[in-house]
């Protein structure tokens, strides 16, 4: 990446923050404006994340280096996969740990019975993120 690759990158990162803040501070004052600077927030982030994400595994294609640069593809995708695999699953085990856990505190209000009943289910649900770890762990041992 050269120099001026990288000062676009900063710049455009730096706008992602101050845009959508002024946006918020000089817009129109409604319920609105919230989700727009959220919106135009995200657009900018992973707009400069995917550019950045081309950038870095599209490098300039030697063909002397072919080889090299599979295996450095096949690695950075291994890499991506890994933590793609780990934060999705973490994320949806957070969404149904939170389901699960409310329901259970709710049915253990009413009837403290059921208390080893609910925690099997929060348990199945965190299941779910070490699920998405071992696979990870397994990508990763396969570079």
């Amino acid at each position: 990446m050269t120099t001026a690759t990288k000062l676009i990158f900063i710049a455009a990162l730096v706008l992602s923050i101050i845009v959508p803040f002024g946006y918020y501070l000089i817009g129109e004052k409604n319920k609105k404006r919230y989700k727009t600077t959220l919106g135009v927030n995200a657009f900018f982030f992973f707009g400069a994340f995917a550019i950045a994400s081309i950038m870095m595994l599209g490098g300039p294609q030697v063909h002397a280096a072919e080889e090299a640069a599979a295996a450095s593809m096949s690695t950075g995708l291994g890499y991506i996969a890994a933590a793609l695999v780990t934060g999705l699953s973490c994320i949806g085990g957070g969404i149904a740990v939170a389901s699960a856990a409310s329901a259970a505190l709710g049915a253990i209000s009413e009837d403290s019975s059921v208390l080893g009943k609910s925690l099997i289910f929060v348990g199945l649900a965190e299941g779910v993120c070490l699920y998405g770890l071992i696979i990870s762990f397994m990508i990763l041992g396969s570079l």
